[in-house]
């Protein structure tokens, strides 16, 4: 059996390697991952020899400290190769080789579909977690007075769209609030009070990109579909962040940014749909009529790289070398590293649950008295912290309104990195801001 010892020993010192220009790869991974066996996801996120191994998996920027991964993550060395690779191939031919590695876009689609749990002929390959769900939402037979219900909470791209249905075909839309954080039971209570009988469509985040609030979403597409309702389903934040499978979650849509927590090329995204609703799904770009039935019919975009696609398929092995149990209890043991240190402080106020299974690796903390619009650009200015403000107002129900800041780390943020965020946010809670 592979032990830490052996491994160092087979592959040279890890550090070696990187001076080297070896890459870190999925074998490498895959084989550190090997002497964790017998040991418990929740023992292995605190193992700090396995983390910091796995660090050289990738090419990160150390002069900053990046805590914004919920935007965009980095690809592992191996995956950004790849994509490089088949950008240089495709690049000698394109007519020719372009096509050959289009074909070879099924082997990343039923990768996909095994490591979420989903069907392949129910998995389109997008370019983003937007494209995938305006293609349910502008996809679907809406006429006027029909009413979509959604939150205030969810992503601004995707209420941006809805809003110009409601202009182009007089749909009603109807937003609900919530406190941050809440309960599932009060989540479903909320969607329930609000249905109406014109209510066509529920759309919400499995979690949101503002708080990290977890949504029962089995519980809501139940609920809808025994009320012949449509549920699309923004999973941006979700897939590659911690364990579960889409066809357990019973949602019609389900939309996602692979470039997200999978670690996926810039430029990737899934889009999931049930299979008794493709036919029913008109595709953004025109389709021939003997494609209605196909879930392809959704990436019929033209011409266009097909090098980020066909590196999801390195992405995904990537994962499975960690194994997404362990990735996401390392998540959630860097994320309540960080936040049980501020709750301690006065004036500090956690905007997300730490409550386990319902936050792993985004949580929001705000400081009372301080800006936190200005406390992004101090820890940027000050510390080289990169990180986001998030939160809304509602001038309605003032007690739902907040804004804090949004700490999404990933695999490869070290604890030195934590920890040198928590100091510097205890320097604001003592000191306040710089005049």
């Amino acid at each position: 059996m592979w032990t830490r010892r052996s491994f160092l020993r087979t592959t040279g010192a890890v550090a070696g390697a990187g001076l080297s220009g070896k890459t870190f790869g999925i074998d490498e991974v895959a084989a550190l991952t090997q002497s964790t066996t017998g040991r418990t996801p929740e023992q292995v996120a605190a193992d700090e020899d396995y983390w910091r191994e796995i660090q050289f998996a990738f090419t990160l920027d150390r002069t900053l400290i990046n805590l914004n991964n919920g935007n965009q993550c980095p690809s592992p060395t191996v995956v950004h190769q790849a994509c490089q690779r088949y950008a240089d191939w495709s690049n000698q031919a394109p007519v020719y080789h372009r096509g050959m590695i289009d074909r070879n876009i099924e082997t990343a689609r039923r990768r996909l579909a095994a490591e979420f749990g989903a069907d392949a002929d129910e998995i389109a390959i997008t370019r983003n977690a937007s494209e995938s769900l305006q293609i349910a939402q502008m996809g679907l037979d809406l006429k006027a007075g029909d009413e979509v219900l959604t939150t205030v909470q969810d992503y601004g791209r995707m209420l941006t769209t809805w809003d110009q249905r409601a202009r182009r075909d007089g749909i009603k839309i109807t937003r609900i609030d919530f406190p941050c954080p809440t309960t599932q039971a009060d989540l479903v209570q909320r969607f329930e009070r609000a249905i109406t009988p014109q209510t066509k469509v529920l759309h919400f985040c499995h979690i949101t990109n503002q708080s990290g609030q977890l949504f029962p979403v089995r519980e809501l597409s139940r609920l809808a579909r025994s009320r012949g309702i449509t549920t699309i389903v923004d999973g941006a934040h979700a897939m590659g962040h911690f364990p579960y499978k889409l066809r357990d979650l019973e949602m019609d849509y389900y939309g996602v940014s692979l470039h997200k927590w999978l670690l996926a090329p810039l430029g990737t995204g899934l889009l999931y749909v049930r299979r008794d609703r493709i036919a029913q799904t008109w595709p953004l770009q025109a389709a021939p009529e003997r494609a209605a039935t196909d879930v392809r019919k959704f990436e019929e975009i033209g011409t266009h790289p097909p090098g980020p696609r066909a590196a999801i398929s390195e992405a995904v092995a990537f994962q499975q070398a960690i194994g997404i149990e362990r990735k996401a209890a390392r998540l959630r043991h860097l994320t309540l590293r960080w936040a049980n240190e501020l709750k301690k402080e006065p004036r500090v106020k956690l905007h997300s649950s730490l409550e386990p299974g319902q936050t792993w690796g985004l949580a929001v903390v705000s400081i009372d008295g301080i800006d936190t619009g200005k406390l992004v650009t101090h820890l940027w200015d000050k510390h080289r912290i990169v990180i986001t403000s998030v939160g809304h107002e509602n001038e309605k129900e003032p007690a739902l309104t907040y804004r804090g800041l949004r700490v999404t780390p990933n695999i490869y943020t070290p604890l030195e990195e934590i920890d040198y965020f928590v100091e510097a946010m205890r320097g604001v809670i003592r000191n306040g801001l710089p005049a």
